[in-house]
């Protein structure tokens, strides 16, 4: 079908790198799988346009983004939550490793989606302010502030984690 005319490759080449993405913002595989399904479905909607982008992966991140603001506000609306206290820390440095993890993730979890998207884009997939600003559709300045408004809120939720948290805006 022309309409579809190499989106199966266009997938195969960037699936795997949009399911971390995706897990990273959403912060679940379940909730990671339905967002990439989300954008992949609203990707495939528009591939006859889109593939003649100069970047047309840059429009499924896009996409994953809004997708992840949006489940962000439905799960404030069911008033998932999540929880206060970690569990016991288990023994050895793999353990301590895993339970920082968790910490940062949910600490991450309560931050406002705006913010979490600034330091994805920021920190893991190491974009520049710039860059930053043109995927969310905001100026530099936004993303410089959602970032140290970002970073300070981590080191509240999360004093013990300070290391992990840098000061570079």
């Amino acid at each position: 079908m022309a309409q579809f005319d190499g989106f199966g490759e266009f997938l195969a080449a960037h699936t795997e790198a949009w399911s971390r993405l995706a897990y990273v913002l959403a912060g679940s595989h379940a909730a990671a799988e339905d967002l990439l399904q989300n954008a992949l479905l609203k990707t495939a909607r528009r591939w006859r346009m889109i593939s003649g982008y100069d970047q047309p992966e840059a429009f499924v991140r896009k996409v994953m983004y809004h997708e992840a603001i949006s489940l962000w506000r439905r799960r404030q609306r069911l008033d998932e939550r999540p929880v206060e206290r970690l569990p016991e820390s288990p023994v050895g440095h793999e353990a301590d490793s895993a339970v920082r993890r968790i910490a940062l993730d949910r600490a991450l979890a309560r931050l406002t989606p705006r913010q979490r998207a600034v330091l994805v884009l920021r920190f893991y997939e190491d974009r520049s302010v710039a860059e930053a600003a043109q995927i969310l559709g905001c100026s530099e300045g936004t993303v410089k502030s959602q970032t140290a408004h970002a970073l300070g809120r981590l080191r509240t939720l999360e004093p013990h984690l300070a290391e992990l948290i840098t000061e570079e805006v």
